[in-house]
């Protein structure tokens, strides 16, 4: 496993970051598909034996039984100095007033409730989950401040978001003396490339570490076009994403299988492999269902695209609508 800093932090994390949005209890939250913690710890287990330190997961997947169960398994697995733990904070944790968003109420009263689910005293990564147009770019940023100055939070970081939202958040830590960001978890795939256009130059520039969701879009890149998956059936946010230009797409997820099949190679090394060339890419935040999912993964670190095989792979590619957000 290669070991790397994130940005231009001092912080050591592996090349690979497990996802663990799919670890949680089925009927809890929005994700039916996920894997109970009988089912989740074993992927766990065999993320820290292949190497990885870097575990992502947020508030809300599956209603905060994520963080319990990933918390769980690290305490039994793992010495707690030795992994990276990233956690999110925006989604809605429950109905009423002020049971969602960035603002200071909920930033001090959700990390505590992160810190009690993970069952320990900090995290390493506290990220905003999106951006928070209710509530001014200056409260979420003294609170975040704030959280790292307790000693909640080692560092901050943010996710899907416009660029111009983005360089906006760190000019205000900047002009403050606020604690900066230092990652940007974006969504970054061989069929939303988007992202090339702005955020990653941005990122680039400003020393920002780069740890993008979704490399193998929700495994669309991983099969045939007219193949399906009990996910990608009951998954209404993926539908959104991939509701776009549906032949383009196509297109790509066929010269995947094509360069694939000519090195020999599942497809999801392939995809994988060009996020990881993806300048300046940090770590892909991989998920892991099925034993082989981290073993591929982790193949990937070492498949080197030539140029010719890059070319194909992003001949096809149409401009898509920009995200941004991902409301």
């Amino acid at each position: 496993m290669q070991i790397v800093k994130l940005g231009q932090t001092g912080l050591d994390v592996s090349r690979l970051c497990l996802g663990c949005m799919s670890y949680g209890v089925p009927d809890r939250g929005a994700h039916p598909w996920s894997m109970n913690e009988e089912e989740s710890r074993p992927f766990i287990r065999k993320a820290l034996e292949l190497g990885i330190n870097f575990f992502d997961t947020a508030n809300v997947y599956s209603d905060g039984t994520s963080e319990e169960i990933v918390g769980r398994a690290l305490r039994d697995f793992a010495d707690r100095d030795e992994v990276v733990i990233a956690t999110k904070v925006h989604g809605r944790m429950r109905p009423g007033p002020n049971g969602a968003g960035l603002s200071r109420k909920v930033i001090m009263a959700e990390i505590d409730n992160s810190l009690k689910r993970l069952g320990t005293d900090y995290v390493d990564l506290y990220q905003i989950h999106r951006w928070d147009d209710q509530t001014p770019i200056e409260e979420t940023m003294e609170a975040l401040h704030d959280v790292v100055k307790s000693g909640k939070a080692r560092y901050i970081g943010a996710s899907s978001m416009y660029a111009w939202q983005f360089l906006k958040a760190l000019h205000t830590a900047d002009r403050n003396g606020w604690t900066r960001f230092v990652s940007m978890q974006n969504y970054l795939n061989l069929l939303y490339r988007e992202e090339e256009r702005e955020m990653l130059p941005l990122c680039k520039a400003e020393g920002i570490g780069v740890i993008p969701w979704s490399p193998l879009a929700r495994g669309r890149l991983t099969r045939d076009w007219e193949e399906s998956s009990e996910r990608s059936q009951t998954d209404e946010f993926g539908k959104k994403l991939y509701a776009l230009t549906a032949d383009a797409d196509q297109m790509v997820v066929e010269r995947v299988a094509e360069v694939a099949k000519q090195r020999g190679v599942p497809r999801a090394q392939v995809a994988l492999a060009w996020v990881l060339q993806k300048s300046p890419v940090t770590a892909p935040i991989v998920g892991a269902t099925k034993p082989h999912h981290l073993e591929d993964a982790v193949a990937a670190l070492t498949l080197q695209l030539t140029k010719e095989e890059i070319i194909s792979l992003e001949a096809p590619y149409v401009p898509h609508p920009v995200l941004g957000g991902l409301s």
